[in-house]
């Protein structure tokens, strides 16, 4: 069996290119999560970084604070549920040219 160092050098240097690529797709991913019919809405992006956080007027006029912090909750579930949807679609499209299913330890893939 001949192994040439040059094509595993070659084929590190295609992987580190693809997860460059791979990275640039997850920032660009954009997601809202609500709860409470709109009432708290969370954008997170693919990186599962916080982008912005809306509350209603109407969520805070009531000032009960136990539920506003269960809708926040929430709608940061529901933003992390839809975020780890379109992380597996994105890893899957870009894993399939790698011969790889998904990505081991990352939520909601595998």
């Amino acid at each position: 069996m001949n192994i040439n160092p040059f094509d595993i050098l070659k084929n590190a240097q295609k992987l580190q290119e693809q997860m460059g690529d791979i990275q640039n797709r997850l920032a660009a991913i954009t997601v809202t999560g609500s709860a409470g019919g709109g009432m708290v809405e969370a954008d997170l992006n693919g990186k599962m970084e916080v982008l912005d956080v809306r509350i209603a007027p109407e969520a805070v006029e009531n000032r009960d604070v136990e539920l506003l912090e269960d809708l926040a909750a929430s709608a940061f579930s529901d933003a992390l549920a839809k975020v780890r949807q379109a992380i597996s679609r994105e890893a899957g499209s870009l894993a399939g040219g790698l011969g790889i299913d998904g990505f081991p330890g990352m939520p909601g893939t595998m």
